[in-house]
């Protein structure tokens, strides 16, 4: 009897297991007999990957409606609670009774998961494949630069498109740049560690740029020229190596191109004579000027200074210094009489150059006075054309005009401003110095250098000076710096505006970008160093940014910094 119980058993296991092979094999001929209303189900029902997928993830999902997941509205699987549908029978089209694998949508996120790479990269194309590219020029070139630099790590293609020189004409033509302070000469722990801090204007942020180049290296001079800044001259301590050390030093001739946007710097032809603390100017000229061909051609009317044991000609030969104050006084007063009269003709000239085209633009580079290798004043001067590389001896500075600590170019003359409160301009495409004449010069505290900027065609100078009295220290004056305007027709200066801060640093900083004038004082107070920036727009002065790259510096980064504008 118990045998016989098992045999139906037996019996009954084998006709359920063909149950089930039957409702398999009925499960696959429905899978290629589907409607022709359902087009994806075709390839999408029960497969292989199903049956695999239904052992990992541990079953098919019945009910699951996924179509909609994948915008798939006319393919509908709907459960059925039937005899029938217990089977996993997978329908489509018009029947009723549907069953949704867990498999198919399963399948669509694990390929998209793994391929996400490849998706962004059809996004790309795609929004690359419907803009022209030159509305995407334009698109990018109205990018602020911190955005622009971003946008370089895009793709190469938008990385070639905003790297091209027209990409960078039109930005600058279309005046889409905005203003970059870069500050340099800042000293810690007594090092000069090379950092440039820059400071986004329109934004106010600060950023640190780290340039090995100028390691080491203080008491330069930076000027501008259209993406690139000038790092002129300087010093370096010959017994410790990047400390700032004035007792054993070594003044430079070399000439540094640092670009910021490319974070890197070159070397461009050194010049002439070593200077620490020149004083720059930038002037654009006519593309067939042959400025550099002129002054190679110019005798040199003056003999050169001999270093031979430290002994000036003074004493060497007194009669040569006797001959030489002749010829120069005579040269002098035939140039200030004929000369400075022709400066406004000169100046019209020089705005109809300016509303020529900006295609094929040529700068040069002046640098005069400043000290030489034995820490003596100079008086020479030399002109480099970047075209050339090469740097050309001008004309000294005029007899007994002190010692130049201030200068810049306006309207195409050079002016450069002395110690002893004098004002001398040269003329670039003459090639020759002017004595200018001044019926007033404004009171000065003599402690405090005078800084010339050239404003909207405006030849300024900021200068301190005190409040009451003579200029006499006493307990109820009040030192201010002020703002003064040359004013050409009666050779005379007068007062523009009144910093608002008090002249705290005798060595401040201040450069003008077309229509924008910035200052940077730093200054040390109760143990700490303290920064400001101010900027003036014709109407006033405004504070654009206190404290932010005084941090951690020391108190010798007053007397070595230095600054450049730019607009990026």
């Amino acid at each position: 009897m118990a045998s016989g119980e098992l045999i139906d058993q037996e019996r009954e296991s084998l006709s359920v297991s063909k149950r089930l092979v039957r409702s398999m094999s009925q499960k696959w001929k429905r899978m290629g007999n589907r409607s022709e209303g359902c087009v994806e189900g075709d390839t999408a029902g029960v497969s292989l990957s199903c049956l695999t997928l239904y052992g990992r993830v541990g079953g098919c999902k019945v009910g699951a409606d996924t179509g909609e997941e994948f915008g798939e509205t006319g393919c509908r699987r709907r459960s059925s609670g039937s005899d029938e549908g217990k089977g996993y029978i997978a329908m489509c089209g018009n029947e009723e009774a549907t069953v949704d694998c867990f498999s198919y949508g399963r399948k669509e996120k694990l390929w998209r998961k793994n391929n996400r790479r490849l998706l962004k990269s059809q996004e790309r194309d795609s929004l690359n494949a419907h803009l022209p590219d030159d509305v995407l020029e334009m698109c990018l070139v109205r990018l602020p630069l911190r955005s622009l630099m971003n946008a370089r790590l895009v793709c190469k293609k938008w990385r070639s498109l905003t790297t091209t020189r027209r990409f960078m004409q039109t930005r600058r033509e279309c005046s889409f740049e905005s203003p970059w302070l870069f500050l340099f000469g800042i000293v810690k722990d007594g090092f000069c560690m090379g950092e440039v801090h820059a400071l986004d204007v329109s934004l106010k942020e600060w950023h640190k740029i780290d340039s090995p180049a100028l390691k080491g290296r203080f008491l330069f001079s930076v000027s501008s020229i259209l993406d690139n800044i000038y790092i002129v001259g300087g010093r370096s301590s010959l017994a410790n190596s990047g400390r700032v050390d004035r007792s054993s030093f070594k003044t430079h001739r070399s000439v540094i191109v640092f670009n910021p946007l490319s974070k890197s710097s070159r070397k461009v032809a050194s010049m002439n004579h070593p200077r620490s603390s020149p004083v720059l100017g930038i002037s654009e000229v006519n593309p067939n000027c042959l400025i550099i061909r002129n002054q190679v051609a110019q005798p040199e009317r003056r003999f050169h200074r001999s270093r031979v044991g430290g002994v000036s000609d003074v004493y060497e030969d007194p009669h040569r210094l006797s001959v030489r104050r002749q010829t120069r006084s005579s040269q002098d007063e035939n140039e200030s009489s004929a000369s400075f009269h022709s400066v406004k003709p000169h100046v019209q000239q020089k705005q109809e150059n300016g509303r020529r085209s900006k295609e094929g633009r040529k700068f040069v580079l002046i640098a005069v006075g400043g000290l030489g290798s034995w820490d003596e004043p100079l008086d020479s001067g030399e002109i480099y054309d970047p075209a050339s590389n090469k740097w050309t001896d001008i004309p000294r500075i005029p007899l007994d005009f002190g010692l130049a600590c201030s200068g810049v170019v306006c309207n195409g003359i050079f002016y450069v401003y002395s110690e002893s409160d004098r004002l001398a301009g040269y003329d670039i495409e003459r090639g020759h110095w002017i004595r200018i004449q001044m019926t007033l010069t404004p009171p000065r505290v003599h402690e405090y250098n005078p800084k010339l900027v050239s404003f909207k065609g405006r030849l300024l100078m900021l200068s301190v000076s005190w409040c009451e009295g003579d200029g006499q220290i006493g307990r109820r004056n009040k030192a201010i710096r002020k703002l003064w305007e040359l004013d050409l027709a009666h050779h005379s200066w007068k007062a523009v505006s009144v910093h608002p801060d008090a002249p705290m640093d005798w060595n401040a900083a201040f450069v003008a970008d077309e229509d924008l004038v910035f200052g940077v004082e730093m200054f040390k107070i109760f143990g700490q160093v303290l920064e400001f920036v101010t900027m003036f727009d014709g109407n006033g002065w405004n504070h654009v940014s206190r404290n932010h790259a005084a941090r951690d510096i020391d108190a010798s980064s007053c007397l070595t910094k230095s600054m450049a504008v730019l607009r990026l």
